[in-house]
């Protein structure tokens, strides 16, 4: 946990107070988050599911991110009924759904401006 007085602490919060942008990156920075989120949109809202679909994520990221994200009320966690043991379930939050066609946006653009960079995983759109 960063320090509230320590200079990057300070740093932030003046970038957040000059640029909404930086909030939003804050947000969503992680390396997986953005995949969480586009794979929770396509259907892949259970855990076991998420991490078929994201092979390579550890189990500890995954729930540290899917946390997170549920902090930043960009998805929620309900209880699927009538499931023994208790199932849980991933569900955007509408400001989830407004983020999805940003992150297909950024995708189509680091996909023009990879430099001839090779993504080797598949895109999210």
């Amino acid at each position: 946990m960063r320090k509230e007085n320590s200079t990057n602490s300070i740093n932030e919060r003046f970038l957040f107070q000059v640029c909404e942008l930086n909030s939003a990156i804050s947000i969503i920075s992680g390396r997986w988050k953005s995949q969480i989120v586009y794979s929770i949109s396509q259907g892949n809202n259970r855990f076991h599911l998420l991490q078929k679909e994201l092979p390579n994520i550890s189990e500890t990221v995954l729930a540290r991110q899917l946390k997170e994200l549920e902090t930043h009320a960009i998805l929620m966690k309900t209880k699927i009924p009538n499931m023994v043991p208790v199932g849980i379930e991933y569900i955007l939050t509408n400001k989830g759904n407004d983020l999805v066609p940003i992150l297909e946006r950024l995708c189509d653009w680091g996909k023009l401006y990879s430099e001839g960079k090779e993504i080797s995983v598949d895109s999210i759109s």
